[in-house]
């Protein structure tokens, strides 16, 4: 039953967002946070650079056919159906709310969460860790390109270069900072993970508390009413089931063996909160649209995608388990 439970990073975004709710920040002093919320993001992706072996970025370009399915699913599928989602009356769906889910749609995948649910289901780990980290370093290009040609369409705005150059100045320079210096403290940093861990999750919140601050002052909850959010929840579940079986069983009609089935099927459906949330921040700073309504599709969606995925992940690992002790008897 704890699998259907919210985790304890999702139960700190809902405080935050209800703190920003009843205390939102503003003036000069959301000036100030803002300054120190763009240092938070550069030091956690410096972070994410230091972390991340070249040994392993070397491995898993060599399985190259499972990380072009991954990414063709991530970058390509995704927002195609992102797209078809938009057929929705803006009656049902708002332009807004839509904006988000398109933003969603173009995000690279989550790296710790669909290397823990491969490795629990029986997956191939290795191809996992490369195909998270290759999605995240392709989606600091990508993502800034289709959320402006997809967003294009709903009159929400175009690419705008300046967005690209926030990205890479805020995100892409941090990151290659912390791969220059990973040879001589990546395995400092990786054995401090405890210690390092608020990094990753006290940048997000400081990001969604910024964002929902300015989306509350603008109006957010008068703007969108309870039957909206659900609207929202709704589409997410339909969106990720869809992916999750375009990736089951694609994979298996391109004749993937079981644990590159699981590894597609993890790291093909899931969307990145972690990088989603300091990509919107960077890529709508400028923008007329409301930050708040742009990540809000994206925090459900985290939410849900790991609720599923912890059901599947633990599928894919009884199963394997029950072929392991049939295959003992018939051996001994």
């Amino acid at each position: 039953m704890s699998r259907f439970l919210p985790d304890r990073f999702t139960v700190f975004l809902v405080c935050t967002v209800i703190l920003a709710s009843v205390l939102p920040i503003h003036g000069q002093w959301a000036e100030w946070f803002g300054v120190a919320t763009d240092f938070a993001i550069g030091l956690l992706f410096f972070l994410h650079g230091a972390r991340l072996s070249r040994d392993v970025v070397v491995a898993g370009f060599l399985h190259w056919r499972l990380h072009l399915t991954i990414l063709a699913t991530t970058f390509g599928i995704f927002p195609l159906l992102g797209l078809a989602i938009g057929f929705i009356p803006s009656d049902i769906l708002p332009p807004a709310l839509y904006a988000g889910i398109l933003f969603l749609c173009v995000l690279p995948s989550t790296v710790q969460s669909s290397i823990a649910f491969t490795s629990i289901a029986g997956g191939n780990v290795p191809a996992a860790i490369c195909a998270a980290s290759g999605s995240n370093i392709f989606g600091m290009f990508l993502t800034p390109l289709l959320a402006g040609l997809l967003l294009s369409t709903t009159g929400d705005g175009g690419f705008s270069w300046d967005a690209l150059e926030s990205i890479l100045l805020q995100l892409l320079a941090p990151f290659v900072a912390g791969q220059i210096l990973q040879p001589w403290i990546g395995n400092w940093i990786r054995s401090k993970k405890k210690i390092l861990a608020p990094v990753d999750r006290g940048s997000i919140l400081m990001v969604v508390y910024l964002a929902f601050s300015e989306a509350v002052m603008e109006g957010l909850w008068h703007t969108f009413s309870a039957v909206d959010i659900g609207v929202v929840i709704l589409v997410d579940m339909a969106l990720l089931a869809m992916v999750l079986c375009i990736t089951m069983f694609g994979s298996r009609a391109l004749g993937f063996n079981k644990e590159d089935e699981i590894t597609i099927t993890f790291c093909g459906s899931k969307k990145s909160l972690a990088s989603g949330v300091p990509m919107a921040n960077a890529i709508f700073a400028n923008q007329s649209s409301s930050i708040g309504a742009i990540v809000l599709p994206l925090m459900l969606f985290h939410q849900i995608q790991l609720m599923a995925c912890a059901v599947i992940a633990q599928k894919y690992a009884n199963r394997l388990k029950a072929k392991e002790t049939t295959a003992e008897p018939a051996a001994a």
